[in-house]
């Protein structure tokens, strides 16, 4: 199983799509490793920055809904997954970016946008959010003080994760 949490990345925008999070001209690559320094190139966000510090040291992506949205491709995933980013927070995702995620053993998270609200009071360059996978929750500490909510995921995408994805669930079950 990989590991969830880490550093928090706060990208306060909707419909962040899959060529925001990876241009589509990097989907030649033939490996994930190339994909590494692309992620997140194209995104317009105000005082964004992917090569910084805060974007490099993240384990942990909270932003808002209909993220993953457009082209449905396996690299979106993938270039969160070689930058260490196992988990996406959001108040809604496209469908198959979400089920990508789980099919490579990661976290897609969907709460509600008052909780995603409640998250993004933390955003002060500092926080870090850490997970209990058995309880079904997870803790955001920051220098405004420290918050634990629950989520809940589908138990098939539950035994992807534990799984390490989809690859590993298959071997294991065929």
């Amino acid at each position: 199983m990989k590991r969830f949490g880490g550093k928090v990345l706060f990208l306060d925008r909707s419909d962040i799509n899959t060529d925001e999070i990876i241009p589509a001209k990097y989907l030649t690559e033939i490996s994930k490793e190339a994909l590494k320094p692309h992620m997140l190139e194209d995104l317009k966000l105000e005082g964004f920055d992917p090569q910084s510090r805060q974007t490099l040291d993240a384990g942990v992506i909270v932003t808002r809904g209909n993220f993953g949205c457009g082209s449905s491709r396996e690299h979106a995933p993938w270039v969160f997954e070689v930058n260490d980013i196992n988990v996406v927070i959001a108040s809604g995702f496209a469908r198959i970016f979400r089920q990508n995620m789980f099919n490579c053993g990661m976290l897609a998270i969907e709460l509600a946008e008052e909780t995603i609200d409640k998250l993004f009071r933390h955003n002060d360059g500092r926080a870090e959010i850490t997970f209990d996978f058995q309880q079904n929750t997870f803790t955001i500490s920051s220098g405004k003080g420290s918050e634990t909510f629950a989520y809940q995921i589908a138990e098939f995408d539950r035994a992807l994760i534990k799984a390490d994805g989809w690859v590993g669930f298959a071997d294991a079950r065929y």
